[in-house]
């Protein structure tokens, strides 16, 4: 059983679990230009691409990135100022509207700042605040990220499923959460087992039933956990998945056309197993004794 390696002592835990959401407050702001910003940067670097083979001018010359330009009202453009910027707290004062247009700013942006914040502090209580729970806040991070952008785009990025697969293994080569020969073949194990799945799917129905960033993010849950809960993750996301997928497919004879990421419900699944392995592990036991 993985051990809390605190700094602090225990009397201390409560506190770091707080500063570390505090944390998760400020980065959930960073992680919503990542979520917004991501997609569009892979959409402008292929048009590039695109322009290029093609013999023509690449249609996108300015800077654009994380970082540049400044974060800006999408109706009237003015640009959000520090002030402005604050987690949550700004969304408050300015009630939800741009100081400028008065139109209204989504409230999924304070939404994910304040999961980011509540699950900070879960991680860093659960696995405190040595080696463990700093990747641990790693791994929540990309997982949010991922999830909302598949939300929106269907699409789970390689700029961040690659990175999770390799921080999976690098952080078990000293056995911080499963030893390396559970996670190296964790991450194979679970490419393999979605990647066999849409094969078949794809001899019957002649097209894909998934995306391929599905295959690496599981096989990034296995690096992470082991193959021997890719089982428990994959059960889990997809009975979530199922009841979802019953009440979108419901309201699509209504006239709805949902498309339905399995995604969020891979990452929902990894998060809850990471943090409740050894529960999980040992009621899988009951049916599985050789795991």
């Amino acid at each position: 059983m993985l051990e809390p390696t605190l700094l602090f002592a225990p009397a201390g835990q409560l506190a770091v679990s707080l500063i570390a959401g505090l944390f998760g407050l400020l980065f959930g702001s960073f992680l919503n230009v990542v979520i917004h910003r991501l997609p569009k940067m892979m959409q402008r670097e292929s048009d590039n691409y695109c322009a290029v083979e093609a013999g023509k001018d690449e249609p996108h010359t300015d800077r654009y990135n994380l970082m540049v330009p400044r974060s800006a009202c999408p109706h009237c453009q003015h640009q959000i100022t520090a002030l402005e910027n604050i987690p949550v707290l700004s969304y408050l004062v300015l009630r939800g509207k741009c100081s400028h247009c008065k139109a209204p700013i989504s409230a999924r942006y304070p939404a994910i700042e304040m999961l980011t914040a509540a699950l900070s502090a879960v991680v860093v209580w659960h696995f405190g605040s040595g080696w463990a729970g700093l990747s641990g806040l790693l791994f929540l991070y990309l997982l949010i990220a991922m999830t909302f952008i598949d939300f929106d785009t269907q699409m789970l990025p390689d700029d961040l499923t690659y990175p999770l697969i390799w921080a999976g293994l690098i952080m078990n080569i000293d056995g911080t959460f499963v030893p390396l020969r559970d996670a190296v073949i964790g991450a194979a194990a679970g490419y393999m087992a979605l990647w066999s799945v849409n094969l078949l799917y794809k001899l019957v129905r002649h097209r894909d039933g998934m995306g391929y960033g599905d295959f690496k993010l599981l096989a990034a849950l296995g690096a992470w956990m082991g193959w021997a809960m890719l089982p428990s993750i994959v059960l889990m996301s997809s009975l979530v998945g199922s009841v979802i997928g019953i009440v979108l497919m419901i309201a699509n004879r209504r006239g709805f056309d949902y498309k339905i990421p399995f995604g969020p419900y891979l990452a929902a699944a990894g998060l809850i197993v990471f943090l409740y392995r050894d529960p999980i592990m040992a009621f899988t036991r009951n049916f599985y004794p050789y795991l």
